[in-house]
């Protein structure tokens, strides 16, 4: 029962963290309209966040640095994958960053039986399946099948594998959610960082407005410490306790919230095809938590 309950919570935390990660967009383009382009305005929110939850890696350093070479490697990855996800839509169309990206589940559930000998059921078929249709009818077939054919193309599918494997290590390492979350903040941060003055130095990004860092900091502050850090934490406590397969699904409904979002806010298309395919994400990050529910039920 205590395990369930920890599944459930990580389910929902994974929910969540999809939910805040399709409205991500609005405060990073207005970051961008700030002066703070590209990997620029992630760079300051990962390095706002960052600073907020310094005190807490002061008084957990202990856990954080002697010894703890795994909790490490799950967070770099996760960051690696983090900076390549966002710096994709640099230099690729952001459906093709979208659809690669989310191949994360079909990563997810071949590692987890590859390394934990966990089964790909019938209903985690059927979700991936409903998952991958609701993608294709957002972003459409008139280029065919999306294949990389670009830098950005590889950088959003390596996002994806990177993600998976790094859930497949936060939930065989079973550590602190606090502490991969401590370790994800500074990961993602020190290689935003670095992305992001290569980018500047090397033409493709360009170079921030400092003047306006401190008006942009009176919402940013906030912004982090209500919205950011609580999703990074749910990011991170999610697959501590899942399949990373299912973290994937359940990711899904950053898609679904992001296209209606952009329809409300940003004036995108939301026709019958988004409608169709928000519907089809959304049962396919509900279908096995239902089907586990009703199995429950009728013992």
């Amino acid at each position: 029962m205590k395990q369930l309950n920890k599944q459930g919570w990580a389910k929902g935390a994974a929910i969540f963290s999809g939910l805040t990660f399709g409205i991500y967009w609005i405060p990073l383009r207005e970051m961008e309209s700030s002066g703070f382009f590209g990997l620029w305005s992630l760079s300051m929110f990962n390095l706002i966040s960052a600073l907020i939850v310094f005190p807490l890696v002061v008084h957990r350093w202990k856990q954080l640095i002697p010894g703890r070479f795994k909790l490490h490697i799950g967070t770099f990855i996760a960051g690696v994958g983090f900076v390549c996800y966002a710096g994709a839509f640099l230099y690729t169309e952001v459906v093709r960053v979208i659809v690669l990206f989310y191949l994360l589940p079909i990563w997810g559930f071949l590692l987890a039986r590859a390394v934990t000998g966990e089964k790909i059921t019938k209903v985690r078929w059927l979700s991936m399946f409903l998952g991958l249709c609701g993608l294709v009818v957002i972003c459409g077939t008139d280029q065919g099948i999306p294949m990389p054919r670009n830098a950005g193309d590889w950088m959003a599918l390596l996002a994806g594998i990177l993600w998976a494997l790094a859930s497949m290590l936060m939930l065989t390492d079973r550590d602190d959610a606090v502490n991969y979350t401590l370790g994800f903040l500074f990961w993602s941060t020190i290689l935003s960082l670095i992305a992001a003055f290569i980018g500047t130095y090397s033409g493709v990004i360009s170079k921030p407005d400092w003047g306006e860092l401190e008006v942009t900091a009176l919402w940013l502050i906030p912004f982090s410490i209500v919205i950011i850090i609580p999703a990074a934490f749910a990011t991170m406590y999610g697959p501590s306790q899942l399949n990373p397969g299912t973290v994937g699904l359940l990711f899904m409904t950053e898609i679904s919230v992001g296209t209606i979002t952009a329809a409300i806010w940003a004036g995108e298309r939301f026709g019958y095809e988004e409608i169709i395919g928000v519907s089809l994400i959304t049962l396919a990050g509900c279908v096995e938590p239902l089907w586990q529910k009703m199995r429950r039920g009728s013992k």
